[in-house]
């Protein structure tokens, strides 16, 4: 059984790679991760069966990365491995998610791997009801399933999402993919960043350069690095046109 294993510190994962080399049938991948970008870029190229996983780590936490380890085609099981132990007994049934405290006992890690099962819908709904310090956690990142597998794009680099039938269409700095998500969930989830122009899309505000009036009378959103402008719905001119004048 191959383990990838993911932590920002060096000597967490000096100290699990030693110790899982003390147990039979499974062995740590040469690869480590440092973050949960790491942890999703290494697991589709290596196909690792297990990843133990800090989770509070830069750029991306070890939570948001098991939602997007579980986009994947075979996803691997996930075992966290972490300092913050008052939430977990509320927050996980044990036998879904394993979770291991720090400093990681030996015969726990053991016991941990002997349990672990391959990652499924039980498991990210436990995952997304946890929320280690705060009631709710953006994610830093979209993920997508295209011909690559599964791709991430940094939210900071998304333009705009447009639904089109049960489908959303996600434009960014370097093109765009489609995600099996709603326009409702993203634009509460990403509330303060993108802003609703139309019933059927969300535009960043980071995006926005500007607004004019069209041909036939209408407004249109000017989109930095978007050649098409994306019109606006009568009923959301009024709070463009303010929101303009605060960015």
């Amino acid at each position: 059984m191959k383990v990838l294993i993911v932590d920002d510190e060096p000597l967490a994962r000096d100290r699990l790679r030693r110790m899982l080399e003390q147990v039979d049938g499974y062995s740590p991948l040469e690869e480590e991760g440092r973050n949960g970008v790491d942890a999703v870029e290494i697991a589709q190229r290596l196909n690792p069966d297990v990843v133990l996983m800090d989770i509070r780590m830069p750029n991306m936490s070890g939570l948001e990365a098991a939602r997007h380890l579980c986009e994947m085609e075979c996803p691997p099981a996930v075992i966290f491995c972490t300092a913050y132990g008052e939430y977990a007994l509320d927050a996980f049934d044990v036998q879904a998610v394993g979770y291991l405290l720090k400093p990681v006992k030996q015969s726990a890690l053991e016991q941990a791997l002997n349990n672990a099962k391959k990652t499924n819908r039980s498991q990210l709904n436990a995952i997304n009801q946890f929320r280690p310090g705060e009631q709710s956690e953006k994610r830093s990142h979209i993920s997508a399933k295209t011909y690559k597998g599964v791709e991430l794009i940094p939210l900071n680099e998304v333009c705009y999402f447009i639904a089109d039938n049960k489908y959303v269409t996600v434009k960014h700095a370097k093109g765009e993919v489609l995600i099996d998500e709603t326009l409702k969930d993203l634009e509460r989830e990403f509330e303060g960043a993108f802003v609703r122009i139309h019933r059927n899309a969300l535009v960043a505000k980071n995006a926005i350069e500007g607004m004019n009036r069209n041909d036939e009378g209408g407004y249109e959103v000017r989109l930095k690095g978007v050649v098409e402008p994306l019109q606006i719905s009568r009923r959301h001119v009024a709070g463009l046109r303010k929101l303009l004048q605060t960015l």
